[in-house]
């Protein structure tokens, strides 16, 4: 998991994308890509997502591609051959997390608990998503869990945005930060790419002054 979680580490940001139109799908990663994002999570919201991240593996092959919303190991399965190369999950379920194990196929489960917390590093986890970030507590849950587990680090999600990143990415136990404000659905669905090159271009900016202010993790 190490290869992924240092790209996105590194990058700062996960794009969380909803697609409806797999066509929409190359487009799409070529505009997170000219904004400075070769990025995305493609989540299994929609009919199209499998699709969409075939188009995007085949059409984009530098994109590190996730699938998002995995709630079977059948998804895990769809998303693999599709191209993905990590899977993300709402909440923490222990039969995908060992499936995705056994495949060894990079997984960020999501927590917002110390018990879940606890079983994904029971299962040698290093990383779990932390969602819904602003619903389950924040910035102050994650500064309480710090002390316990100071090892485990978070991808909070759910309620992200750019008046809020800077906090997140303050945390040391913050890799980066999942959120869709860069990939409005209108934006999609109208095929405004340039608007998405120019919002993710801002999100990538605003990440670096946040590192640049406080240190690079």
């Amino acid at each position: 998991m190490n290869s992924i979680s240092d790209t996105i580490r590194r990058l700062g940001i996960v794009p969380v994308i909803k697609i409806d139109d797999p066509d929409l799908a190359i487009p799409l990663a070529k505009a997170l890509e000219a904004g400075g994002l070769p990025l995305a999570e493609v989540t299994f919201r929609t009919a199209a997502a499998a699709q969409a991240i075939r188009n995007i593996a085949a059409g984009c092959p530098q994109m590190t591609i996730g699938a998002g919303t995995v709630t079977t190991t059948e998804q895990v399965d769809v998303a693999v051959e599709a191209g993905a190369s990590f899977m993300v999950s709402p909440g923490f379920n222990p039969k995908i997390v060992r499936y995705c194990i056994e495949k060894n196929v990079p997984i960020f489960p999501g927590t917002c608990t110390p018990g879940e917390m606890e079983q994904a590093m029971e299962l040698g986890l290093d990383t779990v998503k932390f969602f819904p970030a602003e619903a389950a507590g924040g910035i102050a849950f994650l500064k309480a869990v710090g002390g316990p587990y100071p090892t485990l680090r978070f991808m909070p999600t759910g309620g992200i945005k750019p008046e809020n990143i800077a906090s997140y990415l303050s945390l040391k136990s913050v890799i980066a930060c999942g959120g869709s404000w860069m990939v409005p659905s209108e934006c999609i669905a109208a095929k405004d790419f340039e608007t998405i090159t120019g919002l993710t271009a801002e999100a990538v900016a605003l990440v670096r002054r946040c590192r640049e202010e406080g240190g690079t993790k």
